[in-house]
């Protein structure tokens, strides 16, 4: 008995461009998350995300066609698609909304605060970055892609993915030792004051 093969990306986007109506649900549910996640972390707005992400998937409806596997792998050019929706989106709104998640319950008070502290200094951070250091971020290290895809979703060569990763995280780095060294400095004057 053949196991049913399950079609790869490149091939639901060929087939949804069609009109195959399952092919598209398909696609939508590998990617749906994915592609939210992403729009969210780039612009810090849960509405901008959901937009963006309509606006993605439209956009994979219209053009699925335009996919061609030699130039990279689906998922780097949903990844540029989805880029490019979000940096239209930015500059409509010109504005960002703070990223705010629900902390995950923990069992200590304390521990739960200095969690959910340190989750939004970093998501602070990361927002404060350049859009295209805060690109490679959300690709290479939170999407986990890899550096020849990311490089394919930001139309860029591998060397300029490595190199923005590097100073992207120095930045990040700068500012999370600042956020930290203030916060300390804030609770030591507190306690003395």
């Amino acid at each position: 008995m053949a196991v049913p093969q399950t079609p790869e990306d490149g091939d639901l986007l060929r087939l949804m461009a069609g009109g195959d109506e399952p092919s598209f649900a398909e696609l939508y549910r590998r990617w749906q998350r994915r592609i939210h996640r992403f729009a969210l972390r780039m612009t810090g707005s849960p509405q901008a995300a959901e937009d963006v992400t309509q606006e993605v998937f439209l956009a994979l409806m219209r053009d699925g066609h335009r996919y061609d596997p030699r130039r990279g792998p689906a998922a780097a050019w949903i990844f540029g698609v989805a880029r490019n929706k979000v940096r239209g989106r930015r500059q409509r709104d010109r504005s960002y909304v703070p990223l705010v998640e629900e902390a995950a319950a923990e069992p200590g008070l304390v521990d739960g605060l200095a969690r959910r502290e340190a989750v939004e200094a970093v998501q602070r951070a990361v927002l404060a970055l350049p859009a295209h250091y805060r690109e490679v971020v959300v690709l290479c290290a939170l999407e986990e892609l890899p550096y020849a895809e990311a490089a394919a979703a930001l139309g860029c060569a591998v060397g300029t993915v490595r190199s923005r990763l590097h100073r992207a995280r120095a930045l990040l780095e700068d500012r999370l030792a600042g956020a930290h060294e203030g916060g300390a400095r804030l609770r030591q004057a507190e306690e003395t004051g």
